[in-house]
């Protein structure tokens, strides 16, 4: 299993913080943020549920071993399905028909992050016409969600962003639009700058992956796929925050970068190598996240799926 644990300037400032909260006067306790308990909750991503290569199953077997684990709650990643952008509207609707069935099994508060397999329509293959109701982020936010929000739990604060932004010549760019990037500025500023913090995305902020894998050879897109196009600028607004991880997806891989003191955990996919295996050495399964006393640490756990028509990339 792999294990990335939260760095000890982190770790001492949230202690910091709780220490301090301790030795004050109950009335100014009141006004404290609460003191960051213990649990567990699940990430899983890039389920890319289809009918065929009994990738149902496979989505099952993953969120039967996350349920009996008993997570307080569970985030998915993004690439609910395959695919919902380059099909007819029967198959999109069938695909997420099938999600919604095989998350039941988990039976625990979810939160949803859109991936890029997940918007309706926007790929020309598809026959969509842009101006039909369900088109783009529509059908996702309909039968999933929201595309970015924020949430709070035992002294921690969780954001959820939408890395997938469609563009005007039906392909689409990783990028956290200018609305957006607002909202996520006023959101910390809200929560307040010792609150700890964890963020997921879809496609990742930070991440090595396109030095070492050929899926994303770096400057031959028209746009950014790999990583998110102005990462920069949502990496400024974490600046004077107490950042503790970002959970990531989108490569079917695990990889933990560090930067400014802030983990960047890339991690497996529930279909591995979209059914066909695993991906680089890398099994289907999902990751799960400990936070205690403010230092956190994942696991990753396979799910044990075995896929009818193996084609391992390494």
């Amino acid at each position: 299993m792999t294990v990335h644990q939260i760095d000890r300037r982190s770790f001492l400032k949230t202690a910091a913080v709780a220490a301090a909260a301790a030795s004050l006067p109950p009335f100014a306790r009141a006004m404290q943020p609460p003191i960051p308990g213990s649990f567990q909750f699940a990430f899983f991503t890039d389920t890319h549920i289809e009918p065929e290569l009994n990738a149902p199953h496979g989505c099952d077997l993953a969120f039967a071993k996350i349920a009996k684990l008993k997570p307080d709650f569970a985030i998915m990643g993004g690439d609910h399905v395959y695919d919902a952008n380059a099909v007819p509207a029967a198959r999109a609707k069938e695909v997420f028909d099938l999600y919604k069935r095989s998350e039941q099994i988990l039976q625990m508060p979810l939160h949803h992050t859109i991936g890029n397999h997940d918007t309706f329509g926007t790929n020309e293959k598809s026959g969509i016409s842009t101006s039909d109701p369900a088109y783009g982020k529509k059908m996702f936010e309909d039968r999933i969600g929201r595309t970015y929000y924020s949430f709070g739990h035992k002294g921690h604060h969780f954001i959820i962003l939408d890395s997938i932004q469609p563009t005007e010549d039906r392909q689409w760019e990783a990028r956290i639009d200018d609305a957006q990037l607002s909202w996520l500025t006023e959101d910390l500023k809200k929560a307040g700058a010792a609150m700890p913090t964890i963020l997921s995305t879809h496609v990742p902020l930070v991440s090595a992956f396109p030095t070492y894998a050929n899926d994303y050879a770096p400057n031959t897109d028209k746009y950014s796929r790999a990583t998110i196009a102005n990462s920069t600028e949502v990496l400024a607004a974490f600046e004077g925050h107490n950042v503790l991880a970002v959970l990531q997806g989108h490569m079917h891989v695990n990889e933990s970068t560090t930067y400014k003191g802030i983990q960047f955990l890339t991690c497996g996919a529930v279909c591995g190598n979209w059914w066909h295996g695993p991906r680089m050495g890398f099994p289907e399964g999902f990751t799960m996240v400990s936070l205690n006393a403010g230092k956190l640490s994942t696991r990753y756990e396979a799910s044990a799926f075995q896929s009818p028509d193996i084609r391992e990339k390494f």
